[in-house]
């Protein structure tokens, strides 16, 4: 007999697929690394934050059917994942964006660079 929460868990785990596809397709599909780094970690996160929600209401489901405080220990170290995953997933794209900018890479279609200005200001270089 499926409840009404086999149904919600089963709509957050479609709709982490749907953001973690449209992730995998901003990999393919954006022509820069900076596009590419925003659309997917984006997606990702949005994606996971659905998935351990999932978890979470399993869990949940489950602490109240049997009573077991191993599903309460499931839902708090899936808890942790993704605080972590929500601090570490941004930070990570900021500093693989910053190595790609200070390598040279260029964000194609740009008509302003402001980090490039503040860059050469804080260098004293002229604009």
């Amino acid at each position: 007999m499926t409840t009404i929460v086999e149904y919600v868990i089963y709509a957050f785990l479609g709709i982490n697929i749907i953001f973690n596809l449209l992730g995998s397709f901003a990999l393919h599909r954006f022509p820069d690394v900076y596009t590419r780094l925003h659309g997917a970690t984006k997606c990702t996160t949005f994606g996971t934050i659905f998935a351990v929600l999932a978890v979470i209401v399993h869990a949940a489901n489950q602490l109240h059917i049997t009573g077991d405080p191993k599903y309460l220990q499931m839902a708090l170290h899936s808890l942790v994942a993704l605080i972590a995953l929500l601090l570490t997933n941004p930070t990570g794209a900021h500093a693989i964006a910053k190595a790609a900018h200070l390598s040279g890479v260029k964000p194609v279609r740009a008509v302003i660079d402001a980090y490039e200005v503040k860059l050469k200001s804080e260098r004293g270089e002229g604009e």
